[in-house]
């Protein structure tokens, strides 16, 4: 079993408990009503260069990145600084995330936010709108066919921007099925967690051009970001450089804008 399997079994099981605690009829409800702040229309401007900033404490792949851990502080400098959107993720043991995060940090912000987890529940569907995200992640690499297209129905459905996630030349295939979601290739390799941006170099080929796309993981500099633009990425999904730097939105700043 792999990491991702591992985590995806960890939270299918995290799901099951919490609708003991909260049915999924109460969730719908507070899932309910909700403004949305798009991603989409984010990156269909021309308005420069489009960072989602990601806030995570930890990783499995560098470890602790922030002991002193100010989610609220973090997003708004993130936003000072430029941020296309906020990146929020709430997997608690292999990033030390919590689902206080992402409520603070849309409390906090006017940006879109995405709830960055390991999704394979229709329950965490409705528990991400609940939280008041915009934006939920679906991982190609992670969910059968018919469970992807389930948990995207049920986004559509409750307002959410889906952000589908590929690595491979046959995950994005079936990512392109989804006929509104943002498509988002990883250059993360999920067997060795090394990255590699050949990854978003090939697959960029496959996306069409009414499609948008954004490039995650492995992006360090200004010449990255500027060189995966002109293969057409609409936006650049950024963690690890961020919150490992000490300054994060200085950091961001030197990405949005050279």
């Amino acid at each position: 079993m792999n990491i991702l399997q591992s985590i995806m079994a960890e939270r299918r099981a995290d799901a099951e408990a919490a609708e003991q605690r909260i049915p999924l009829s109460e969730l719908r409800k507070l899932a309910s009503g909700r403004t949305r702040h798009s991603l989409a229309k984010v990156l269909a401007s021309d308005q420069g260069t489009r960072v989602i900033a990601e806030i995570n404490k930890a990783s499995p792949s560098a470890g602790l990145l922030k002991p002193d851990y100010q989610p609220t502080a973090i997003a708004r400098a993130y936003e000072a600084a430029g941020a296309a959107g906020i990146s929020v993720l709430t997997e608690p043991r292999h990033f030390q995330g919590q689902d206080q995060d992402l409520r603070d940090v849309r409390s906090a912000v006017r940006l879109p936010v995405l709830r960055k987890d390991f999704v394979c529940n229709p329950y965490q569907v409705y528990e991400t709108a609940a939280l008041g995200a915009d934006v939920i992640l679906l991982i190609v690499a992670a969910l059968d066919a018919k469970l992807l297209r389930t948990l995207y129905d049920e986004a559509v459905a409750c307002g959410l921007t889906v952000l589908v996630e590929s690595h491979t030349a046959e995950e994005l295939k079936r990512a392109l099925e989804l006929e509104k979601a943002i498509l988002g290739v990883n250059s993360r390799n999920l067997k060795t967690l090394k990255t590699d941006l050949a990854v978003a170099r090939e697959l960029a080929a496959m996306i069409p051009k009414n499609r948008l796309a954004i490039a995650e993981s492995g992006i360090r500099t200004r010449a990255d970001i500027e060189a995966l633009e002109r293969l057409g990425y609409r936006g650049f999904l950024i963690g690890e450089v961020l919150m490992s730097a000490p300054d994060p939105a200085a950091k961001l700043k030197v990405l949005v804008h050279g």
